[in-house]
Protein backbone atom coordinates (compact mmCIF):
# COMPACT_ATOMS: atom_id res chain seq x y z
CA UNK A 1 0.00 0.00 0.00
CA UNK A 2 2.41 2.11 0.81
CA UNK A 3 4.52 1.76 -2.17
CA UNK A 4 1.80 2.03 -4.43
CA UNK A 5 1.52 5.76 -2.82
CA UNK A 6 4.71 6.73 -3.30
CA UNK A 7 4.44 5.61 -7.14
CA UNK A 8 1.26 8.14 -7.29
CA UNK A 9 3.35 11.22 -6.12
CA UNK A 10 6.28 10.23 -7.50
CA UNK A 11 3.96 10.69 -11.09
CA UNK A 12 2.61 13.57 -9.74
CA UNK A 13 5.59 15.58 -9.33
CA UNK A 14 6.48 14.32 -13.04
CA UNK A 15 3.55 15.82 -14.36
CA UNK A 16 3.68 19.34 -12.28
CA UNK A 17 7.29 19.63 -13.46
CA UNK A 18 6.40 18.81 -17.21
CA UNK A 19 4.13 21.90 -16.49
CA UNK A 20 7.24 24.36 -15.86
CA UNK A 21 8.13 27.01 -18.02
CA UNK A 22 11.22 26.72 -19.31
CA UNK A 23 13.45 30.19 -19.28
CA UNK A 24 15.49 31.05 -22.23
CA UNK A 25 16.91 34.21 -20.93
CA UNK A 26 20.39 33.07 -20.12
CA UNK A 27 22.20 33.93 -16.67
CA UNK A 28 25.09 35.35 -18.78
CA UNK A 29 25.85 39.14 -16.55
CA UNK A 30 26.15 40.24 -20.26
CA UNK A 31 29.55 39.59 -21.96
CA UNK A 32 31.23 39.05 -18.38
CA UNK A 33 30.75 35.17 -18.94
CA UNK A 34 33.80 33.30 -19.58
CA UNK A 35 31.78 30.68 -21.93
CA UNK A 36 30.86 32.97 -24.53
CA UNK A 37 33.02 32.63 -27.56
CA UNK A 38 35.88 35.16 -26.89
CA UNK A 39 34.42 37.29 -30.17
CA UNK A 40 31.87 38.18 -27.73
CA UNK A 41 33.78 39.09 -24.64
CA UNK A 42 35.47 42.43 -23.91
CA UNK A 43 37.61 43.76 -27.20
CA UNK A 44 40.27 46.50 -26.58
CA UNK A 45 41.24 49.08 -28.78
CA UNK A 46 44.57 49.81 -28.02
CA UNK A 47 47.17 48.23 -25.33
CA UNK A 48 47.87 49.96 -22.15
CA UNK A 49 50.76 51.96 -22.03
CA UNK A 50 53.99 50.70 -20.06
CA UNK A 51 54.00 50.86 -16.49
CA UNK A 52 55.49 54.47 -14.93
CA UNK A 53 55.54 57.32 -12.24
CA UNK A 54 56.63 56.34 -8.47
CA UNK A 55 58.42 52.97 -8.40
CA UNK A 56 56.28 52.26 -5.31
CA UNK A 57 53.05 51.87 -7.13
CA UNK A 58 54.18 49.45 -9.31
CA UNK A 59 53.27 46.27 -7.08
CA UNK A 60 49.63 47.19 -7.79
CA UNK A 61 50.22 46.79 -11.57
CA UNK A 62 48.72 43.16 -11.79
CA UNK A 63 45.47 43.35 -8.99
CA UNK A 64 41.97 44.67 -9.50
CA UNK A 65 40.14 46.31 -7.13
CA UNK A 66 36.54 46.14 -7.59
CA UNK A 67 33.41 48.57 -6.13
CA UNK A 68 29.46 48.41 -6.15
CA UNK A 69 26.72 50.49 -6.91
CA UNK A 70 23.45 49.85 -7.28
CA UNK A 71 23.50 47.08 -9.91
CA UNK A 72 26.59 47.66 -11.67
CA UNK A 73 30.20 46.76 -10.62
CA UNK A 74 33.00 48.51 -11.19
CA UNK A 75 36.57 46.98 -11.35
CA UNK A 76 40.32 48.60 -11.41
CA UNK A 77 43.35 47.16 -13.18
CA UNK A 78 46.12 49.83 -12.18
CA UNK A 79 48.16 50.54 -15.24
CA UNK A 80 45.62 48.46 -16.90
CA UNK A 81 42.31 49.49 -17.43
CA UNK A 82 38.91 50.00 -15.42
CA UNK A 83 35.67 47.78 -16.36
CA UNK A 84 32.00 48.22 -15.59
CA UNK A 85 29.76 45.45 -15.07
CA UNK A 86 25.83 45.42 -15.07
CA UNK A 87 24.85 42.87 -12.13
CA UNK A 88 21.57 41.93 -13.40
CA UNK A 89 20.14 38.44 -15.19
CA UNK A 90 19.08 40.64 -18.19
CA UNK A 91 20.72 38.28 -21.47
CA UNK A 92 21.81 42.33 -22.79
CA UNK A 93 23.05 43.17 -19.63
CA UNK A 94 26.06 46.03 -20.29
CA UNK A 95 29.58 45.13 -19.63
CA UNK A 96 32.73 47.02 -20.72
CA UNK A 97 36.08 49.15 -21.07
CA UNK A 98 35.87 52.14 -19.30
CA UNK A 99 39.19 53.08 -20.14
CA UNK A 100 42.62 51.60 -20.04
CA UNK A 101 45.86 52.79 -18.81
CA UNK A 102 47.45 55.69 -20.82
CA UNK A 103 49.04 58.63 -18.97
CA UNK A 104 49.22 60.57 -15.65
CA UNK A 105 47.65 63.66 -15.30
CA UNK A 106 50.64 66.09 -13.54
CA UNK A 107 50.44 69.48 -11.69
CA UNK A 108 52.61 71.17 -9.90
CA UNK A 109 55.48 68.54 -9.61
CA UNK A 110 52.66 66.24 -8.37
CA UNK A 111 51.07 63.44 -10.07
CA UNK A 112 47.31 64.06 -9.47
CA UNK A 113 45.88 61.13 -11.69
CA UNK A 114 45.81 58.39 -13.79
CA UNK A 115 44.10 58.71 -16.95
CA UNK A 116 42.38 55.57 -18.51
CA UNK A 117 41.74 56.82 -22.57
CA UNK A 118 40.20 54.40 -25.03
CA UNK A 119 37.39 52.77 -23.69
CA UNK A 120 34.00 51.55 -25.33
CA UNK A 121 33.15 53.68 -28.23
CA UNK A 122 30.08 56.07 -26.68
CA UNK A 123 28.13 58.31 -29.62
CA UNK A 124 31.02 60.13 -31.13
CA UNK A 125 33.46 59.67 -28.56
CA UNK A 126 35.44 56.96 -26.11
CA UNK A 127 34.65 56.88 -22.81
CA UNK A 128 37.35 57.79 -20.42
CA UNK A 129 38.08 57.64 -16.84
CA UNK A 130 40.40 59.66 -14.64
CA UNK A 131 41.40 57.85 -11.30
CA UNK A 132 42.31 59.81 -8.02
CA UNK A 133 44.76 58.31 -5.95
CA UNK A 134 44.16 59.19 -2.26
CA UNK A 135 45.35 58.05 0.87
CA UNK A 136 43.51 55.32 2.90
CA UNK A 137 44.15 52.69 5.42
CA UNK A 138 44.27 49.61 2.95
CA UNK A 139 43.72 49.71 -0.75
CA UNK A 140 40.56 50.19 -2.23
CA UNK A 141 38.15 51.54 -4.97
CA UNK A 142 36.10 53.91 -2.71
CA UNK A 143 33.98 56.30 -5.15
CA UNK A 144 33.00 56.05 -8.70
CA UNK A 145 31.13 58.98 -10.58
CA UNK A 146 30.55 60.24 -13.85
CA UNK A 147 30.78 63.98 -14.29
CA UNK A 148 29.91 64.14 -17.51
CA UNK A 149 28.34 61.76 -20.29
CA UNK A 150 30.96 59.01 -20.96
CA UNK A 151 33.35 61.05 -18.63
CA UNK A 152 33.71 58.85 -15.36
CA UNK A 153 35.76 59.94 -12.10
CA UNK A 154 36.88 56.96 -9.31
CA UNK A 155 38.67 57.79 -6.41
CA UNK A 156 41.08 55.07 -4.90
CA UNK A 157 42.49 55.06 -1.59
CA UNK A 158 46.08 53.25 -0.73
CA UNK A 159 48.34 53.70 1.86
CA UNK A 160 51.01 54.10 -0.63
CA UNK A 161 50.33 57.95 -1.53
CA UNK A 162 50.11 58.97 2.23
CA UNK A 163 53.89 59.99 2.72
CA UNK A 164 53.67 63.77 1.44
CA UNK A 165 56.12 63.22 -1.31
CA UNK A 166 54.72 59.76 -2.30
CA UNK A 167 53.07 61.77 -5.69
CA UNK A 168 56.13 64.07 -6.67
CA UNK A 169 57.37 63.90 -9.71
CA UNK A 170 61.04 65.04 -10.00
CA UNK A 171 62.38 62.17 -8.05
CA UNK A 172 60.80 59.52 -10.55
CA UNK A 173 63.37 61.10 -13.66
CA UNK A 174 66.70 60.18 -14.80
CA UNK A 175 69.30 62.08 -13.55
CA UNK A 176 69.83 63.45 -17.54
CA UNK A 177 66.03 64.30 -17.51
CA UNK A 178 66.42 66.17 -13.82
CA UNK A 179 69.31 67.76 -15.35
CA UNK A 180 67.35 69.32 -18.15
CA UNK A 181 64.91 70.13 -15.93
CA UNK A 182 67.50 72.64 -13.80
CA UNK A 183 68.43 74.00 -16.57
CA UNK A 184 64.82 75.17 -17.68
CA UNK A 185 64.17 76.22 -14.06
CA UNK A 186 67.54 78.34 -14.07
CA UNK A 187 66.22 80.04 -17.37
CA UNK A 188 62.72 81.12 -16.39
CA UNK A 189 64.80 82.28 -13.01
CA UNK A 190 66.99 84.52 -15.29
CA UNK A 191 63.78 85.14 -17.84
CA UNK A 192 65.38 84.00 -20.83
CA UNK A 193 62.23 81.72 -21.15
CA UNK A 194 58.39 82.42 -20.61
CA UNK A 195 56.16 80.74 -18.11
CA UNK A 196 54.91 79.34 -21.58
CA UNK A 197 58.10 78.04 -22.83
CA UNK A 198 58.83 76.66 -19.66
CA UNK A 199 55.72 74.80 -19.36
CA UNK A 200 56.81 73.07 -22.90
CA UNK A 201 60.03 72.24 -21.57
CA UNK A 202 58.54 70.30 -18.95
CA UNK A 203 55.74 68.71 -20.77
CA UNK A 204 58.72 67.81 -23.22
CA UNK A 205 60.50 66.10 -19.97
CA UNK A 206 57.59 64.15 -18.98
CA UNK A 207 56.90 62.69 -22.66
CA UNK A 208 59.97 61.63 -23.35
CA UNK A 209 60.08 60.26 -19.51
CA UNK A 210 56.95 57.92 -20.48
CA UNK A 211 54.47 60.11 -17.98
CA UNK A 212 52.39 61.69 -20.44
CA UNK A 213 51.77 59.98 -23.78
CA UNK A 214 52.91 62.35 -27.24
CA UNK A 215 50.38 63.15 -29.82
CA UNK A 216 50.33 61.47 -32.84
CA UNK A 217 51.26 65.05 -34.66
CA UNK A 218 54.40 64.82 -31.93
CA UNK A 219 55.26 61.12 -32.83
CA UNK A 220 55.77 62.06 -36.59
CA UNK A 221 57.68 65.14 -36.05
CA UNK A 222 59.86 63.10 -34.02
CA UNK A 223 60.48 60.78 -36.16
CA UNK A 224 61.20 63.39 -38.86
CA UNK A 225 63.64 64.68 -36.63
CA UNK A 226 65.35 61.68 -36.09
CA UNK A 227 65.82 61.48 -39.62
CA UNK A 228 67.15 65.06 -40.25
CA UNK A 229 69.49 64.52 -38.01
CA UNK A 230 71.49 61.74 -40.61
CA UNK A 231 72.68 64.15 -41.84
CA UNK A 232 73.45 66.93 -39.26
CA UNK A 233 77.25 67.50 -40.53
CA UNK A 234 79.15 68.16 -43.41
CA UNK A 235 80.88 65.12 -42.89
CA UNK A 236 77.51 62.60 -42.96
CA UNK A 237 76.43 64.25 -46.15
CA UNK A 238 79.57 64.04 -48.02
CA UNK A 239 80.31 60.38 -47.01
CA UNK A 240 76.48 59.55 -48.40
CA UNK A 241 77.06 61.19 -50.92
CA UNK A 242 80.34 59.76 -52.05
CA UNK A 243 78.69 55.94 -51.20
CA UNK A 244 75.40 56.65 -53.45
CA UNK A 245 78.37 57.97 -56.34
CA UNK A 246 79.94 54.52 -55.97
CA UNK A 247 76.36 53.09 -56.44
CA UNK A 248 75.92 55.01 -58.93
CA UNK A 249 78.86 54.06 -61.05
CA UNK A 250 78.41 50.36 -60.49
CA UNK A 251 74.88 50.42 -61.99
CA UNK A 252 75.96 52.34 -64.92
CA UNK A 253 78.95 49.71 -65.12
CA UNK A 254 76.17 46.92 -65.01
CA UNK A 255 73.98 48.81 -67.89
CA UNK A 256 77.05 49.17 -70.27
CA UNK A 257 78.26 44.90 -69.56
CA UNK A 258 74.67 44.48 -70.86
CA UNK A 259 74.70 46.68 -73.98
CA UNK A 260 71.80 49.27 -72.21
CA UNK A 261 71.82 52.75 -73.17
CA UNK A 262 71.36 55.49 -70.41
CA UNK A 263 71.82 58.96 -70.21
CA UNK A 264 75.65 60.38 -69.21
CA UNK A 265 78.87 60.20 -70.29
CA UNK A 266 82.47 59.00 -69.12
CA UNK A 267 82.93 62.39 -69.08
CA UNK A 268 80.61 63.60 -66.62
CA UNK A 269 81.01 60.70 -64.17
CA UNK A 270 84.51 61.21 -63.81
CA UNK A 271 83.67 65.16 -63.11
CA UNK A 272 81.32 64.25 -60.82
CA UNK A 273 84.00 61.93 -59.02
CA UNK A 274 86.53 64.59 -59.65
CA UNK A 275 84.49 67.57 -58.11
CA UNK A 276 82.71 65.56 -55.00
CA UNK A 277 82.44 68.32 -52.92
CA UNK A 278 79.73 70.18 -55.24
CA UNK A 279 76.38 69.14 -56.34
CA UNK A 280 75.99 66.82 -59.03
CA UNK A 281 73.44 69.56 -60.63
CA UNK A 282 75.96 72.17 -60.44
CA UNK A 283 78.67 69.79 -62.66
CA UNK A 284 76.22 69.07 -65.28
CA UNK A 285 75.27 72.70 -65.48
CA UNK A 286 79.06 73.22 -66.71
CA UNK A 287 79.32 70.36 -68.93
CA UNK A 288 76.34 70.84 -70.88
CA UNK A 289 75.21 74.58 -70.72
CA UNK A 290 77.69 77.64 -70.91
CA UNK A 291 79.80 80.10 -68.25
CA UNK A 292 76.77 82.49 -69.28
CA UNK A 293 74.42 80.21 -67.40
CA UNK A 294 72.29 81.25 -64.46
CA UNK A 295 74.35 80.29 -61.50
CA UNK A 296 72.86 77.83 -58.41
CA UNK A 297 72.53 79.21 -55.32
CA UNK A 298 75.68 79.35 -53.16
CA UNK A 299 78.13 79.63 -56.40
CA UNK A 300 80.39 81.89 -55.92
CA UNK A 301 80.52 82.57 -60.05
CA UNK A 302 84.36 81.63 -60.29
CA UNK A 303 84.47 78.98 -62.91
CA UNK A 304 87.14 76.15 -63.16
CA UNK A 305 88.42 76.29 -66.81
CA UNK A 306 90.23 72.83 -65.42
CA UNK A 307 86.52 71.42 -65.25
Amino acid sequence: MAAAVLLAAALGLCASAGKMKIVEEPNTFGLNNPFLPQTNRLQPKVSPSAVSGPAHLFRLAGKCFSFVESTYKYEFCPFHNVTQHEQTFRWNAYSGILGIWHEWEIDNNTFVGMWMREGDSCETKSRQTKVHLVCGKSNKLAYVSEPSTCVYSLTFETPLVCHPHSLLVYPTLTEALQRKWDEAEQLLYDELITDQGYKKILKEIFEEAGLLKATEEKEVEKQNKKISLEFETVEKCTKEYQQLSKEIKRLQDLLSQHGIAYKGNSAENTSVEYRSHKPATAVTTVLNGSKDDEHLHGDTGVWNDAV
